[in-house]
């Protein structure tokens, strides 16, 4: 089984990955998969636009780094995956994508689901994912 966590590098993202694990410890053969989306028209630091890859990735790395080390304290060795788009749309498309069984997410967690937006995203991603979705408060 493969258990997917959206993250952003907020406290949210940290219970929705604390969720995860538990799922991932009491289900046998089961993967962690972290993954971050940078959305280019939410990056709340506009030199990230404009400078080096490397950039990108020191905050991409600030954003996923805290969530690897909770997993990795817990025991367990996630993937981390790395997207770039629109953080919805994106998720959604590599999820379905991808052997995920379960989505967990944040309630107040990925920048572009702050208030009305957030529950659109929940209904849509209800709808378009192809596995269960997990939020978790």
């Amino acid at each position: 089984m493969n258990i997917a966590v959206a993250v952003d590098g907020s406290e949210s993202a940290i219970r929705a990955t604390y969720h995860a694990l538990m799922l991932v410890k009491h289900l046998p053969d089961t993967k962690l998969e972290i993954i971050f989306v940078t959305d280019f028209n939410k990056v709340e630091d506009e030199r990230l636009l404009t400078q080096s890859p490397e950039n990108l990735a020191a905050y991409q790395r600030k954003n996923v780094n805290p969530i690897v080390k909770v997993a990795q304290e817990a025991g367990v060795e996630p993937t981390v995956t790395l997207l770039k788009g629109q953080t919805g749309p994106t998720i959604i498309k590599y999820v379905n994508a991808h052997e995920v069984d379960q989505l967990v997410i944040g309630s107040n967690s990925l920048h572009a689901f702050k208030g009305s937006v957030f529950g659109d995203f929940n209904q849509k991603a209800v709808k378009r994912m192809k596995c269960p979705v997990t939020i978790v408060k």
